[in-house]
């Protein structure tokens, strides 16, 4: 967490030199202003150890101070040519919350409904209202163990007692009781319950009350709930734990819903590591074991997780035979030698959606489809650009497929400043404590440990954001609901 006028960290890896200028001059750091500034003080803030490296399979368009040759008038020549670069690249780029809505209206329809099993349909979406096919309860029920009485008392005790489960009891007459368990069925004629607490038998085994008796008390009535045929839940209500009960208690075996959307994910890139510690140039492989994770938290059934290296033609004979929804890469979206996304979609023909989102991290990301009913986001490399591509596209692509409602948005006061990009939205990783938003510190495109205690993103607009600024916030899935809403 950054206090005010303190410079934030930020990838500059993830930024072009003019991006990284103006981030500096905004937090305070020195930039020399002509060609023979020199002496150890940089044009822009070297990446921090901890996280400046590239988005993996990704060219920076920006070139470190001291390295770029120089033209007549003194300027950066590289420099010059990276900031036309990324200039053309920005303006291409789609807006952070325009992204976020084309992703969401990029499915052309939700797949046709399905009859599931209760017991497999946790998570998926009501695809036609639920009505109650029976009565609930379906009979009087005794709501306390107790005794049912008729008429007033004392009573006289019957020897048998009632419990759940069991046939239609004997009618009761005036000044009978018998005993009763919670969810027996009443015997006709019964006046009240009385609660095994409220009652006592004497010598006789005659039942007196020790407090008043209200006709109807503790008796759960046929029909209190509904009646058959009553509407109970919406078409595009969520199967939660409760709906599944709610639909076994009205009567109901299956539900019809809509199935899970097919998610696939290609991981690319020949310097990852399933396994050990990095060696040798290579480093581990965080996204293949993070994504399909996240995906089912989205709602996503993940058929497959196929590692395919920098191989343009195994990466296109995948796209080619995939049935999935949503096919999901890692890496190779910018336009380096071995960058192989944009080549391999124009070579099969796909229709490009969004290429490139003024988000960070994250600004690499795409959006395609792929096929007629496919789709295909392709994500950054460094890990936290991935979870920002997750929720910025195929978050709301998922939730069309799954026939979900959007979630209603809503903000929070920002605890702390938090420094922005210039021109782009910034996704930044929040705990929320007593109504606010506290910014946390490993937030740079490559590192993870920001995110993973965090609650939530908040959603800072280009320039940054002061303390008490309102922001809008993006739960992640499991923040709110616990780890079980995988619904694996």
């Amino acid at each position: 967490m950054t206090a005010p006028g303190q410079y934030e960290e930020v990838d500059l890896d993830d930024l072009d030199v003019e991006e990284a200028l103006a981030l500096a001059k905004e937090g305070g750091a020195q930039v020399p202003d002509g060609p023979g500034a020199t002496g150890g003080s940089p044009a822009v803030p070297p990446p921090s150890p901890r996280g400046g490296s590239r988005e993996h399979g990704q060219n920076t368009a920006g070139t470190a101070a001291g390295t770029t040759d120089r033209t007549a008038d003194g300027t950066a020549a590289g420099s010059s040519r990276a900031r036309t670069a990324a200039e053309r690249g920005h303006h291409r780029a789609t807006p952070w919350p325009e992204a976020r809505a084309l992703a969401g209206r990029a499915p052309r329809r939700p797949d046709a409904p399905v009859s599931v099993s209760l017991d497999a349909a946790l998570g998926l979406v009501l695809a036609a209202p639920l009505a109650a096919l029976t009565d609930l309860p379906s009979f009087d029920t005794s709501a306390m163990d107790g005794w049912a009485v008729a008429g007033p008392g004392p009573w006289d005790v019957r020897a048998e007692g009632v419990l759940a489960g069991h046939a239609e009891p004997e009618r009761l007459t005036d000044g009978e009781a018998v005993r009763i368990a919670t969810g027996a069925r009443i015997p006709q004629d019964v006046t009240a319950v009385i609660r095994s607490e409220h009652g006592r038998t004497d010598e006789k085994e005659r039942l007196h009350a020790t407090r008043e008796v209200v006709p109807g008390q503790d008796i759960r009535p046929r029909g209190q709930e509904c009646r058959s045929g009553d509407p109970l839940l919406q078409r595009g209500t969520v199967v939660t734990p409760a709906v599944l009960g709610l639909a076994a208690a009205a009567g109901y075996d299956t539900v019809s819903a809509l199935p899970r959307p097919r998610a696939e994910v290609l991981v690319l890139g020949d310097e990852l590591l399933t396994e050990g510690l990095p060696h040798d140039g290579l480093i581990r492989d965080a996204l293949g074991p993070m994504l399909p994770s996240w995906l089912r938290a989205l709602g996503a059934d993940v058929i497959a997780v196929r590692r395919l290296g920098d191989d343009a033609e195994a990466l296109r004979k995948a796209l080619k035979n995939s049935d999935a929804d949503l096919v999901v890469t890692t890496g190779g979206t910018a336009a380096g030698p071995v960058d192989h996304v944009h080549p391999t979609l124009r070579r099969i023909g796909a229709e490009l959606l969004v290429d490139g989102v003024k988000v960070r991290p994250g600004h690499p990301m795409l959006l395609a489809r792929t096929k007629e009913n496919q789709h295909l986001v392709g994500l950054p490399g460094n890990p936290l650009a991935a979870v920002s591509g997750l929720l910025t596209l195929a978050e709301p692509l998922l939730r069309t497929l799954a026939g979900r409602a959007a979630p209603e948005t809503y903000t929070l006061p920002l605890k702390e400043t938090v420094h922005g990009h210039p021109y782009d939205t910034r996704l930044i990783p929040v705990v929320l404590r007593e109504d606010r938003a506290v910014p946390l510190h490993y937030n740079g495109p490559a590192m993870l440990r920001g995110i993973a205690v965090a609650d939530a993103l908040a959603v800072v607009p280009p320039g940054g954001a002061r303390p008490g600024q309102e922001l809008e916030i993006l739960d992640l899935p499991w923040a709110t609901a616990g780890i079980g809403v995988c619904f694996t």
